[in-house]
């Protein structure tokens, strides 16, 4: 069973950055999907990004504000807003390409939450 641990949220003002990390156990980079995601409150679990060895799919809604480390898988997220609230988790599934659709990963940290302030 793949363990993976998030750290690195906290309080942060509108407008600034943060990186989240993601540590994992021993996987397979070739066939092994990581991915970002986020819980906010009332709405669907919504996935940011995923990265297969170095190839990354990022989500429409953040593209250009967050990025994912093919070195460390870390998070790093810029610009941001009251909006990006909410508790972010990383997670990893067996893939062929990279995938957004959290209700197909097996793997899951526990989360880390990002406080954004206006």
């Amino acid at each position: 069973e793949m363990q993976l641990m998030e750290s690195g949220g906290g309080p942060v003002q509108a407008g600034g950055s943060l990186t989240l990390s993601c540590v994992t156990s021993a996987y397979d980079p070739s066939r092994t999907c990581i991915g970002w995601f986020r819980d906010v409150p009332g709405k669907e679990r919504e996935g940011l990004g995923s990265i297969l060895s170095r190839t990354i799919k990022y989500a429409d809604s953040v593209k250009g504000r967050f990025f994912i480390s093919p070195n460390n898988l870390s998070l790093h997220m810029s610009h941001l807003e009251p909006e990006d609230t909410a508790t972010y988790y990383c997670a990893a599934r067996v893939c062929g390409v990279p995938w957004l659709d959290y209700r197909t990963y097996r793997f899951w940290g526990q989360g880390t939450h990002v406080t954004v302030s206006s």
